[in-house]
């Protein structure tokens, strides 16, 4: 441990105090600052001036980053007959409807859950075991739809799933050291702009406070948030 914590203050004091950078040289301080003897996650992670309590001004979305987040995703689709195999085709690792006894039995070895609407009277009660893990889908995410063949393309190819937390910020996974520079800044592009898109209407003053990226074990580095407060 002292050894990770000397590297950690290295790193963090090669971050200038009080600076914010443009996006493309944030995610290259990102990728030079990283120590781990592991590949890891880039995470850009968002403060939003909403208050999460108000139903006028929760944050939630999806979008399908350019490069993926680096992680292999495993997608369970619960459908039957054609739509089975539309999501068989389209790369679904797990497919059926007898998964919903083995997720009754407690089996969670999935990333991702999609289901045609004709199967949620099956799935609906299994709520209680998905929900807590966050692996529920639902319409607003897109995992509850009857064109699953393409839901699963997209996840595949990396959508990923955004929500505020509580405390007004969402966080976000763009990718890993190892992607190159601008793999991670046209991924970080992409989800900002899909955050910016997403601002409630309830949403008054101030919308996007601070932006922060960092790698798993790395400090952060700040961008410069009035890149994001256009009308």
């Amino acid at each position: 441990m002292p050894k990770l914590g000397k590297r950690f203050a290295a790193a963090r004091a090669a971050v200038p105090a009080g600076v914010s950078f443009q996006p493309n040289e944030a995610v290259k301080l990102v990728k030079e600052l990283a120590f781990a003897n592991f590949d890891e996650t880039v995470e850009v992670a968002t403060r939003l001036g909403v208050d999460p309590r108000k139903a006028d001004q929760i944050v939630r979305g999806t979008v399908v980053l350019p490069h993926g987040t680096g992680k292999k995703v495993r997608v369970l689709a619960i459908a039957q007959g054609d739509k089975a195999k539309e999501a068989e085709d389209a790369g679904a690792d797990f497919v059926g409807p007898e998964y919903v006894e083995k997720i009754q039995g407690g089996w969670v070895d999935f990333d991702v859950c999609v289901v045609t609407p004709d199967m949620m009277g099956k799935v609906g009660p299994l709520g209680r075991i998905l929900g807590p893990r966050g692996l529920m889908p639902t319409p607003k995410a897109g995992t509850v739809t009857m064109d699953i063949g393409k839901a699963v393309s997209e996840i595949k190819a990396g959508k990923i799933e955004f929500r505020v937390d509580k405390t007004g910020n969402v966080h976000a996974p763009i990718g890993r050291v190892s992607f190159s520079e601008d793999q991670l800044h046209e991924n970080l592009v992409s989800f900002m702009d899909q955050i910016v898109r997403s601002k409630p209407s309830g949403a008054k003053g101030t919308y996007v406070k601070t932006v922060t990226v960092s790698s798993t074990m790395g400090p952060g580095v700040a961008i410069d948030p009035n890149l994001y407060r256009r009308a």
